[in-house]
């Protein structure tokens, strides 16, 4: 339809900011690999999806269904992937890379890494990476009813701007939520806090996907293995999307929050 049509249109010639943004951030934490974070960052995510989206079309063809896309479809998808996204992801990476200098730390860091004290059970990075996304689940879990219902039971969804005000909401309370949480990780002596942020904004998904499953079984009259499918494997390509989404936005918000309670760190 011409909606999956326009999004694979937006993502192709956003691929430019993907590309500069992934391309700047590792030169700014002295990254040395650039090709590998370039090629990682234009397969990863297209990389699953078309794998997901190849599979069911295997099974659609199977049992003869109208949703069965044509291989000349998939080999047109293929084909602004390698000779549009690539190509804009490829120059933006070099945009950059060249661009940017490498961070100067608001504070010297150590020379050694000091020892991480045993902490409480709440302030371990897998408690707080788990508890991360809940508030912010909380905040869209009303309007991922609406959306999923027009979605799946085929309604109509009229309500664009309430959505992207709930996307807003959605921003500012992962943001929120992941700081409080790195807090109390820097509180607790514990200086591992990237990849605690990135996944603690992005175990909303996990949620959400956990919504999904019971949406399956409790709102929709769907059965049989093509049904299912359909259904799990789509979602599974939003929520890896919302996972990716969220997870960005709590690591630059915590980025931002670290970088500046620092500065006020006086360097001995």
């Amino acid at each position: 339809g011409s909606i999956p049509s326009m999004l694979l249109i937006c993502y192709a010639l956003t691929c430019f900011i993907s590309g500069y943004t992934g391309g700047s951030f590792y030169k700014r934490y002295g990254g040395k690999f650039w090709k590998n974070q370039m090629v990682l960052s234009g397969v990863l995510f297209p990389g699953m999806a078309l794998t997901i989206v190849v599979m069911l079309n295997m099974a659609a063809i199977l049992y003869e269904s109208q949703a069965a896309i044509s291989l000349n479809a998939l080999l047109c998808v293929i084909a602004i992937w390698l000779f549009i996204a690539f190509p804009l992801l490829f120059f933006g990476t070099l945009f950059g890379k060249n661009m940017t200098e490498e961070l100067d730390f608001p504070c010297r860091p150590a020379r050694y890494r000091r020892p991480i004290p045993t902490k409480q059970w709440f302030t371990h990075p897998i408690t707080l990476a788990v508890a991360g996304g809940v508030l912010p689940f909380g905040s869209i879990f009303i309007e991922m009813y609406y959306a999923f219902t027009s979605f799946w039971n085929y309604k109509f969804y009229y309500v664009y701007g309430f959505l992207f005000l709930v996307y807003c909401i959605l921003i500012v309370v992962t943001m929120c939520v992941t700081i409080v949480c790195i807090y109390f990780l820097l509180n607790s002596e514990d200086y591992r806090w990237q990849w605690t942020a990135f996944i603690a904004g992005g175990s909303t998904s996990g949620y959400v996907f956990l919504y999904a499953v019971y949406f399956f079984f409790n709102k929709t009259h769907m059965y049989g293995l093509m049904q299912t499918a359909f259904y799990f494997g789509y979602t599974s390509i939003f929520c890896f999307y919302l996972f990716l989404l969220t997870g960005t936005i709590a690591y630059i918000g915590t980025s931002i929050f670290v970088h500046r309670i620092y500065y006020y760190i006086k360097s001995d």
